[in-house]
């Protein structure tokens, strides 16, 4: 196929500062621009210099002319402002980054003393195991592992603690898969989680959890600083206490002040660089490996040699022997039996022949192995799980012991005992935490070289290999630890020894100093990641009070959200208790987890273009699972903590609703209405309306004026009256013109619309459409509002009050049409008279809502009525019922019959039975219907003098032509043809015509009225009487709509007779039905 080469000249770079080519300076130069300049050149040369002069298209005069890279593009030259060419965007797109500034420091620019700025030195991006694999497994393994785990097994039995571990695992993969979807679906900026569940799930939802996954992480950071103080409290330094007083409430004042100050210390450690945290990583994530290591090879050495520690027990109870170092009651020194130091601890002295407690004195001492080993079959005692309550001892079952009385507390406090009651549910909700950290991978995709790739392969491998660990050490412990021992949670019965340290090889002391720096770490990364966390959500302006939250240092360090965090995290720390903080950080992770999943699993279903994951290893049934699987484990792990959780998700939710940013990102919760609409709409199409689902759905007529401003805004607040937000409102005008010429002022008019709407409460849609009359537009709106079953049923209009004025009476012709048209329909029309004089909505009307039933056209004249004395501006309305009796009618029947009707239909209402008797037509009736014929004729002789003084203007402009072109033709020496005048039949017809409107000018005074006007203009003053008379100072009537003439030859009197209808009242209601049943009596 053919090739085009465009040939460049390119420069050299030393003598290329005035032309367009040095690669450093160039510049972009819009297309447009340059055709402009182009253009302007051209014209200045004047009308006669034409652009076709050159053999050559693309020849220009000036052969220096830099511009050559559009030439080939010229036909898309009027569109490069809007749409840029594909170089342009793929240029954009190469060099477009996701970190935020602060998380960069590598990236932070600095000038020299000159002034000259340094080269900027970018960190080589990370690959799966660096970027993602081991920042998860650092964030998964931690403080739950080394300080709970092993009193879990105890606690649980290998079958309880390997369900919980298995539960919890599954969890944790079934949403890192979710993740891994979302992740790969475009690229992920910071704010991991947050911004993966905003962007997929609408900013109310990513909002509402974002601050979930917020408090979350600052719990965290909480939990990992009161398992650091326990570790230093507890095995390092126990006697750095500084409460003595009362052991249990001692430590936990002594958790708080030290927990305090390790938290203050941290705060500053990140408020001064965040790097720093960055560098001890890999030290924090070397020390929990370590610890691991230390715990298999403890397992294997077990099977060569079991550790030398035991454990004491008194009869079958397990004791604290931090206090002595033989586990016997009397010893033989210097061959004398003396007592041992354990005897004074259940004696009141150390004679042998003191008072002792009655346990003691029943039961012998036993020493046992606390760790028997792999192959010493301690795997079935166990399996099963020992759950008990709060001070119940730790005992062998398998050991004899005499029973006695219960003991006094003083020697109760020697033995280990529960310190919480433990069940099933506590126990998820504590160990929960040590799974989480999943996003870690995902936190860090503006540093991975590939982030698509690395995101799910090192997220499901951390997973996996953590799920290894944390199952294969639920079986170790159980098969190789005494079961009273991994009861123990504190280790006091191994000399207040960690009980995995017991395990670990080579001493206990790799896994205090292990699990202390793994602790320290992991608080530095909450503290760390939470803030930004917070700056993220703060920066996207969801939550207007969490702006001050969005700033921060020059370099982007969030300081406000770092203070906040250390606030909350405080809280957190005064509960001084890490059984107590790990439920609270469970609950919160699993409802972002459960976001997550719920996330992949719209998306998916809904099946958006958008939706176009690399990782494929997904399914909406996986997702779905993973979301009932978190909230079963929120539950199971404590159903208050739950509650509360969803209680503040749900206040953020509603809170962003009404009072945050408005933000659009494509949200599948947005693609989920829409599907849910799409399906409702074809629901409804299928099945007709019953009597009982009717309402009105509204079309309402507005007008605009000059300004593109809504003429009647009352008209709006009276359908917000009648609607009350329910069902369905199109608001709707019409511009006279072409779309093309009138468009953006039909988008200001739309734009203004929905201003009024939202000032006026009333909920709804609203449209602007150009026509090229404003018959044909409202025809159109009345014909195709809507779509498929949310169809408007009823028209509202204002009462054209200046018909009578209108040049050409086209308001008239356009009201009667409209009319004409809605009863083609089978629509209602509501025409309110005075509409400017309607209540605002800030108004409370007291007085009476007067219903005139003349004729029955569906029961919409009483169902109205009700629907309006539901808003609070007629609430204290009360509602009368007029009705009009013949001559031949039984009015006392009437009225106890439509008191039936009423009963029937649960409407309160007064009734009133009017009587119009029969009486001669007044002169007063007929002159008024006189003076209407004489005006309508008088309009009618306007009109055709009009039409005849624009055909005689056009007869002399024709004869003036005629006479030039004759003269023309004699300067010219030709003879003209004769003209022969002929009289033809349309001639002759608009001749008679003429006579007999000068005629009618003489007959104008001498004609008399109609018959038939004349008794419906006798039916409009007497009914209007009988109105005026009863209802002048009701706050609304409500009236029965005449129909139009089916001829229109009367059309001109019709608006007159309204006219009169309605004369002396101020708020009206023209009612007219659509034709169908409204109201039923039936339930």
């Amino acid at each position: 196929m053919p090739t085009n080469f465009t040939v460049v000249p390119v420069e050299d770079a030393e003598g290329g500062s005035n032309g367009a080519g040095a690669a450093g300076d160039a510049k972009p130069v819009s297309l447009d621009k340059i055709f402009r300049e182009d253009a302007n050149e051209d014209n200045s040369q004047g009308d006669d210099v034409q652009g076709e002069s050159s053999p050559f298209i693309n020849n220009s005069e000036n052969d220096e002319e830099p511009y050559y890279e559009g030439k080939n593009m010229a036909l898309f030259e009027e569109e490069m402002d809007s749409n840029p060419m594909v170089s342009s965007l793929l240029n954009k797109l190469a060099n477009y980054t996701n970190l935020t500034q602060g998380v960069r420091e590598h990236e932070e620019e600095a000038e020299n003393e000159d002034g000259v700025r340094r080269v900027t030195v970018m960190v080589p991006q990370m690959g799966t195991f660096i970027g993602v694999y081991l920042p998860c497994m650092q964030n998964i393994l931690g403080v739950i592992l080394f300080l709970r785990l092993t009193w879990i097994v105890g606690t649980a039995g290998i079958l309880g603690s390997f369900a919980i571990v298995s539960m919890c695992c599954i969890c944790t993969l079934l949403t890192a898969i979710s993740m891994s979807a979302i992740a790969t679906n475009g690229v992920v900026p910071a704010g991991g989680a947050y911004y993966m569940i905003s962007r997929s799930l609408g900013p109310e939802f990513g909002g509402a959890v974002g601050l979930c996954f917020y408090l979350g992480t600052t719990f965290a950071g909480s939990m990992y600083i009161l398992g650091t103080i326990e570790i230093l409290l507890t095995y390092i330094i126990p006697t750095a206490t500084v409460f003595k007083d009362g052991e249990d409430a001692a430590m936990r004042n002594n958790m708080r002040v030290y927990g305090t100050g390790c938290l203050v210390l941290m705060a500053l450690v990140v408020f001064v660089g965040v790097k720093y945290v960055n560098k001890l990583a890999l030290v924090f994530l070397a020390c929990v490996v370590l610890s691991i290591m230390a715990t298999y090879a403890g397992v294997i050495k077990t099977i060569i040699e079991p550790p030398e520690f035991h454990v004491c027990l008194l009869g079958n109870r397990s004791l604290k022997n931090e206090k002595f170092e033989t586990c016997a009651k009397t010893e033989m020194v210097k061959n004398k039996t003396m007592t041992t130091e354990l005897w004074p601890l259940f004696c009141d002295s150390q004679l042998s022949n003191a008072t002792c407690d009655e346990y003691f004195n029943l039961n012998n001492l036993t020493e046992i192995r606390a760790i028997p080993g792999l192959l010493s079959g301690v795997i079935k005692d166990n399996l099963w799980s020992t759950y008990g309550p709060a001070g119940m001892l730790i005992e062998k079952k398998s050991q004899p012991s005499a029973p006695a009385q219960e003991a006094v507390d003083t020697y109760n406090k020697h033995y280990v005992f529960n310190d919480i009651s433990t069940y099933f549910t506590l126990l998820v909700g504590i160990y929960f935490p040590s799974v989480t950290g999943i996003m870690a991978g995902s936190n860090r995709s503006g540093d991975l070289r590939n982030a698509q790739k690395s995101i799910p392969i090192g997220t499901i491998m951390a997973i996996l290999t953590t799920s290894f660990i944390y199952l294969s050490c639920v079986v170790l412990f159980g098969a190789c630890i005494e079961g009273v021992v991994l009861r123990d949670k504190f280790g006091f019965s191994v000399k207040k020894n960690p009980v995995i340290g017991v395990l670990a090889w080579p001493s206990p002391w790799v896994i205090v100093i292990g699990s202390f720096f793994s602790c320290c770490g992991a608080g530095l990364q909450s503290l760390t990641g939470a803030p930004r966390l917070l700056q993220a959500i703060a920066r996207d302006g969801l939550i207007p009070f969490l702006q001050v939250f969005g700033h921060g240092k020059a370099n982007g360090e969030p300081t406000w959200a770092l203070l906040l965090t250390v606030g909350i995290c405080e809280i957190g720390v005064l509960i001084a208790s890490l059984d107590a903080v790990a439920p609270i950080l469970s609950i919160f992770f699993l409802m972002c987890y459960l976001f997550v999943n719920l996330a992949c699993a719209v998306q998916t279903l809904l099946r958006t273009p958008n939706w176009r994951p690399r990782f494929k290893f997904y399914h909406w049934t996986l997702s779905f699972l993973g979301m009932s699987l978190c909230l079963s484990l929120m539950f199971v792990s404590s159903w208050y903590y739950a509650l509360v959780a969803m209680v503040i998700a749900g206040c953020i939710y509603k809170y962003i609703e009404y009072r945050g940013a408005e933000k659009e990102w494509g949200d599948g919760i947005r693609g989920l209405s829409l599907n849910a609409a799409r399906y409702a709409l074809i629901r409804l199409e299928e099945v007709p309306l019953h009597t009982k689902n009717w309402r009105p759905q509204v079309l309402v007529l507005c007008k605009l004026d000059s300004d593109l401003a809504v003429k009647h805004p009352r008209l709006l607040t009276f359908t917000t009256q009648l609607k009350a937000g329910k069902g369905l409102t199109i608001v709707c005008s019409v511009l006279e013109g072409t779309y093309m010429t009138r468009g953006n002022e039909a988008k200001t008019g739309e734009q203004n619309m929905k201003a009024a709407m939202a000032a006026e409460k009333t909920k709804g849609f609203s449209h602007v459409v150009v026509s090229s009359n404003l018959r044909d537009g409202f025809s159109l709106l009345i014909q195709s509002a809507g779509l498929g079953g949310m169809k408007h049923n009823a028209v509202l209009m204002a009462w054209p009050a200046g018909w009578k004025q209108a040049l050409g009476s086209s308001a008239r012709r356009n009201f009667i049409e409209t009319v004409r048209e809605t009863t083609s329909a089978q629509q209602a029309l509501l025409v309110a008279k005075n509409i400017d004089h309607f209540p605002s909505n800030t108004d409370r009307l007291e007085g009476n809502i007067d219903v005139w039933w003349i004729v029955h056209d569906g029961g919409l004249l009483m169902l109205l009525p009700f629907l309006i004395s539901q808003h609070k501006v007629w609430r204290n309305c009360k509602m009368r019922i007029f009705t009009v009796a013949q001559m031949d009618d039984n009015s006392i029947q009437m009225k106890k019959d439509l008191q039936m009707f009423l009963y029937h239909l649960r409407l309160d209402a007064e009734v009133e039975v009017v009587e119009m008797h029969d009486s001669d037509i007044s002169a007063f009736t007929y002159e008024k219907t006189l003076r209407m014929e004489q005006r309508s004729q008088m309009l009618k002789q306007m009109q055709l003098s009009r039409t005849e003084r624009e055909r005689e203007a056009q007869l002399i402009h024709d004869r003036n032509t005629a006479s030039h072109s004759t003269a023309n033709d004699k300067a010219a020496g030709t003879t003209p043809d004769r003209v022969h005048m002929t009289w033809t039949k349309d001639k002759l017809i608009n001749e008679r015509n003429r006579q007999r409107e000068s005629m009618a000018v003489k007959d104008l005074f001498n004609m008399k009225p109609s018959q038939s006007n004349v008794r419906r203009m006798h039916t409009a003053v007497k009914l209007n009487e009988v109105v005026v008379k009863n209802s002048q100072t009701s706050e609304l009537v409500l009236l029965n709509m005449p129909g139009p003439p089916k001829s229109k030859k009367g059309d001109e009197n019709y608006m007159e007779f309204l006219e009169v209808l309605m004369e002396g009242l101020d708020r009206v209601l023209l009612v007219r039905g659509g034709g169908r049943e409204v109201i039923t009596i039936y339930s």
